[in-house]
């Protein structure tokens, strides 16, 4: 059995019909991710796990129990928000501790508990300091200490990086990472950004108008997309109808919902090949992107974008004569 078990979820606004018959399983100390574009239904699940939310039909099992219908105080569950929340007036460590005074739990075990998670998320030092005299990063990561500090058997993190610059953002994922293995939490983390599942994940879930469009771990998810829609929102693959592809390729295959190539798959070559397609283009225009370089080929009236390393045997000037060659396994029918 599950962990976390989600059994035909319906949720309702009115007439807006947000989750769609849901089910899905999640198993004890698992980092997981509910992916996906705004509107999509994936915080909506995570506001109906902790309570937050009632559901409208359905039931949700954890560790066993049947919490569907328990208050949120009474399901040991931590969160974390987008927005901090944090106590102006208090300090960060009578922030982190007042969960655990709200309990009554002893002053030494409070004193002890809070000074071991507050080395965990790097803010020792910071004890006596204020909410408005830190930065963002540091913020979310005092809202962070202070939902781990209770030991909740499950931790919920609300799109918390959104509002973080990208250095820091990729700061605080190593450090949710490493809280989430030391602690051997289960977690589950809702985003719209596809590199973030990536890197954090140990399961994505891609969820599309209330439903689960995709399941798999990071590779799989960006390797093998199960539908258009996987693959225009993970990765950025070339999608073709099954007639472009014949435009560019000379080949006909049978796609009904087309076919995705990842731009990487498509090799520059010289002379002869081993791959199945191979076919002539031309340069339109080239786009720098850390250490790749993009271009943009035109084969047929069709533009294809070719991902290469940064090396001198493919650097070509707009409006070359290029060829190009990918593998049949590499075009993925939708």
């Amino acid at each position: 059995m599950a962990y976390i078990e989600f059994r035909n979820i319906d949720k309702f606004y009115g007439e807006n019909h947000v989750l769609k018959n849901v089910n899905l399983n999640i198993e004890k100390g698992q980092f997981v991710t509910l992916l996906g574009p705004s509107g999509c239904g994936k915080s909506t699940l995570l506001r109906c796990l902790s309570g937050l939310e009632e559901i409208s039909s359905g039931q949700i099992i954890m560790d066993g129990k049947d919490i569907t219908g328990l208050e949120p105080k009474d399901r040991n569950i931590g969160m974390v928000f987008q927005h901090y929340s944090l106590f102006p007036n208090m300090t960060v460590e009578e922030n982190i501790a007042f969960g655990l005074k709200m309990k009554k739990k002893p002053q030494d075990e409070i004193d002890s508990k809070v000074k071991e998670v507050m080395e965990m998320v790097e803010l020792t030092g910071k004890e006596k300091a204020y909410p408005v005299s830190l930065s963002g990063g540091q913020q979310q990561r005092v809202a962070l200490a202070r939902s781990i500090v209770q030991q909740p058997k499950v931790l919920l993190l609300d799109e918390p990086l959104s509002a973080i610059d990208a250095k820091l953002r990729k700061a605080l994922q190593q450090s949710i990472r490493e809280v989430h293995k030391k602690l051997g939490l289960t977690s589950i983390f809702v985003t719209h950004d596809q590199d973030e599942a990536m890197v954090m994940s140990d399961t994505i879930h891609l969820f599309h108008d209330g439903k689960i469009e995709q399941s798999s771990d990071p590779i799989g998810m960006y390797t093998a997309p199960v539908s258009k829609f996987a693959a225009t929102f993970i990765g950025n693959y070339n999608i073709l109808s099954e007639e472009q592809f014949a435009a560019v390729t000379g080949k006909r295959v049978t796609a009904p919902e087309g076919i995705a190539i990842r731009p990487e798959t498509l090799q520059f070559v010289d002379g002869e090949t081993d791959e199945e397609y191979c076919f002539t283009g031309t340069i339109v225009d080239n786009t720098p992107k850390g250490n790749v370089l993009q271009y943009r080929v035109r084969v047929n009236g069709i533009i294809l974008k070719v991902d290469v390393l940064f090396r001198s045997k493919t650097l070509f000037q707009n409006g070359n004569k290029v060829k190009l060659a990918v593998a049949d396994h590499n075009c993925i029918r939708l």
